[in-house]
């Protein structure tokens, strides 16, 4: 169905583009902001540009669903979808940080098939199929495989004083590559309880579960992509023995959900 050889050559690509724009490179970098606290700059345009036309021309056909692109309900008729974030990270990105990275999922029926992932600036390329497994550079990931939840390492800047039995590792803005962490068993939990979108995390999220950690938004429920509203509230990525007690530890923090399952 897909030539990988070639989705992973445009997926590179895109990294590379992303880079000569990148400050931390010594690139000069338009930004501004889309609304207030969330910044864009050319390169996310340009990224995003890119991979519309090459991802178009690999799977003729395929919506597209990205966050530079305005969205087109045309997408949910598709049998295959695209979900792109061009710049994951833009935070780090426009601070010259190596936090960032071009984020691709394939998606049909509401799963994800494929996830990849280019931190150029990190020099890694993180790539996995449903069903097949997860890789980081070529190299096999093997998730966390933690079996208490006390201890934890977590992706953070500081943790909640609730949360002071936990550990705190390094944090790249990109929420694609804190994900990334607990495949790669360098983090045991991510946990969010705030809005987010399926381009941060289609990609990462298979990753991740192919790799063997437990994957589901704050309730643990599975995720759906390629949904008419592409928000997701919550999100919860750890090593598999310690995904209940996660759970029920936020359960005392979530918003309630009502008879559809959604927040209220």
């Amino acid at each position: 169905m897909i030539d990988y050889a070639r989705l992973t050559d445009i997926v590179r690509q895109a990294g590379r583009l992303a880079m000569a724009h990148w400050p931390g490179a010594g690139h000069s970098l338009s930004v501004w902001e889309k609304s207030p606290g969330d910044p864009v700059s050319d390169a996310d345009l340009a990224v995003d540009a890119f991979l519309k036309h090459e991802l178009g021309a690999l799977l003729p056909g395929a919506g597209w669903l990205s966050e530079e692109t305005v969205d087109s309900t045309e997408r949910l008729d598709r049998q295959f979808c695209w979900v792109v974030d061009p710049v994951d990270g833009t935070r780090d990105f426009v601070r010259g940080r190596t936090g960032w990275c071009v984020s691709v999922a394939l998606v049909s029926a509401g799963r994800a098939l494929i996830g990849v992932l280019d931190a150029p600036a990190r020099d890694e390329f993180w790539m996995a199929t449903a069903g097949r497994g997860a890789t980081r550079n070529g190299q096999a990931l093997v998730a966390s495989s933690r079996a208490h939840l006390p201890g934890a390492r977590v992706p953070a800047d500081a943790l909640p004083r609730a949360d002071h039995d936990l550990t705190a590792v390094d944090k790249p803005n990109s929420i694609a590559l804190r994900i990334a962490m607990v495949a790669a068993d360098e983090a045991d939990l991510l946990a969010t309880l705030r809005w987010g979108y399926e381009w941060d995390i289609a990609a990462a999220c298979l990753i991740a579960r192919e790799a063997g950690a437990a994957v589901s938004d704050a309730w643990g429920v599975p995720f759906d992509f390629n949904k008419r509203d592409p928000r997701a509230f919550g999100l919860l990525v750890t090593a598999p023995a310690i995904h209940g007690a996660a759970v029920a530890r936020l359960a005392t923090r979530n918003p309630p959900r009502n008879e559809e399952g959604d927040h209220t």
